[in-house]
C-alpha cells in the first residue's frame, strides 16, 4: 500500500511539474519602451503595459524607462522590447540607416503598429534669461535633450533651419526633461528644448516654479527644416502657467512601433487591446486623446506588422 502511495505521489508531482512548465511556456512578455519619467511617453507606456497585462491572457507586461526614440528603435532592432514610442523623423532615419542621425545601419526589423499623437517642439526659457526669440539663444546655456535622442535630433534640425548650431550657444547640456528643469530653477541653465506632447509634466512643473517664456519657432523656420515630418503648428495659449498667447512651433507625429520577431497573434491582440481600451489610455495623459483608430496608419513610414495589418483590415481601416 505504501508503495502505491509513493507511486501516486511521484505521479502527482510529475503532473504538477509538467503543468507548471506548460503554464510557463504559455506566458508571454511584452516590454514597452518609453522615455524619461517626466515626459509623455512614460505615462502612455505604463498605461499600455497595464492594458496588455489585463486584456491579453498569460501576459506579463512592463514599461521601461529609456532615452526615448533613438534608443527605443535600437533596442527593438536587437529584440530587447516588443513595443516602443518614437518620433516620425527618428523612425525614418532608423529605417533608412541615416548615419548622421546615429544609425549606421538600416534598422530593417522595425514594423509599424499605430500612429499616436503629435509632439510639439517646445523651447522654454526663464523670463529672467532675456530670451524671447530663437536668435536670443546665442550665447546662452541650453539643454537639448539626451544625446542622440529624438529631442536632440529635433534641436539640431531647428537650430540649423534658424541659421545656428551648437557652437553659437554658451553651453550645451544633454539632459532629460526633468533634470533640465531643475537646472533652470537653480539658475544653472537658461533654456530647454523639449519635444513632447502639450502639457508635458516637466514644463508644467517649471512654469509653476519660475516665470517662463515659450520661445516662438516661426513657420518659415519650420519650412526650412526640409522634412515633411515637421509641420507648422501652435502651442495654444494657457497650455502653461503664464503663457497667455498662442506660440508658433513645429509639430512632429509620434508612432508606436514593434519588430518582425513578435508573433502575428501577439501584435494583433496588442493593437486590439489598445483600441478596445482607449478611455484608459486617454486618462493616462491629455496628449493621448489624439490617438484615433481612423488615423492609425496615416503617415506610417515603415511597413506594418502583419498582426497590425490583420487588425486594421478587420475593422475597415485598411481595405
Amino acid at each position: 500500500m505504501r508503495l502505491l502511495q509513493k507511486l501516486g505521489l511521484i505521479v502527482g508531482l510529475g503532473a504538477a511539474l509538467v503543468a507548471g512548465t506548460v503554464s510557463a511556456q504559455q506566458q508571454q512578455f511584452i516590454n514597452v519602451l518609453t522615455g524619461g519619467q517626466s515626459g509623455v511617453y512614460y505615462p502612455i507606456g505604463v498605461s499600455l503595459s497595464q492594458i496588455f497585462a489585463k486584456d491579453i491572457p498569460n501576459t506579463r507586461s512592463t514599461a521601461q524607462v529609456t532615452r526615448a526614440s533613438a534608443e527605443n528603435l535600437n533596442l527593438l532592432q536587437a529584440g530587447r522590447g516588443e513595443l516602443a514610442l518614437t518620433l516620425a523623423d527618428t523612425l525614418s532615419d532608423a529605417w533608412n540607416g541615416n548615419e548622421e542621425a546615429g544609425f549606421r545601419n538600416k534598422l530593417d526589423r522595425l514594423r509599424g503598429f499605430s500612429a499616436t499623437y503629435n509632439n510639439y517642439i517646445q523651447i522654454v526659457a526663464s523670463a529672467d534669461s532675456g530670451i524671447r526669440t530663437l536668435a536670443d539663444l546665442k550665447g546662452k546655456r541650453v539643454s537639448v535633450g539626451a544625446a542622440r535622442s529624438g529631442t536632440e535630433l529635433n534641436a539640431r534640425a531647428i537650430l540649423k533651419a534658424a541659421g545656428m548650431s551648437y557652437s553659437d550657444l554658451a553651453k550645451v547640456e544633454y539632459l532629460p526633461f526633468g533634470e533640465s528643469v531643475e537646472l533652470i530653477k537653480n539658475r544653472q541653465l537658461d533654456a530647454t528644448l523639449q519635444s513632447a506632447g502639450l502639457g508635458v509634466a516637466s514644463i508644467r512643473d517649471l512654469a509653476t516654479a519660475v516665470r517662463i517664456v515659450v520661445v516662438p519657432i516661426p513657420h518659415d523656420v519650420v519650412a526650412k527644416v526640409g522634412d515633411p515630418a515637421y509641420q507648422p503648428s501652435m502651442i495654444p495659449a494657457n497650455t502653461y502657467n503664464g503663457q497667455t498667447e498662442d506660440v508658433p512651433t513645429a509639430a512632429i507625429p509620434n508612432f508606436l512601433v514593434t519588430h518582425a520577431g513578435v508573433p502575428e497573434e501577439t501584435v494583433y491582440r496588442m493593437v486590439k487591446a489598445m483600441y478596445d481600451n482607449l478611455d484608459t489610455l486617454h486618462a493616462a495623459h491629455s496628449a493621448a486623446r489624439a490617438i484615433n483608430r481612423d488615423n492609425a496608419i496615416k503617415g506610417m513610414p515603415i511597413p506594418l506588422h502583419p498582426g497590425a495589418e490583420r487588425y486594421y483590415r478587420e475593422v475597415g481601416v485598411l481595405k
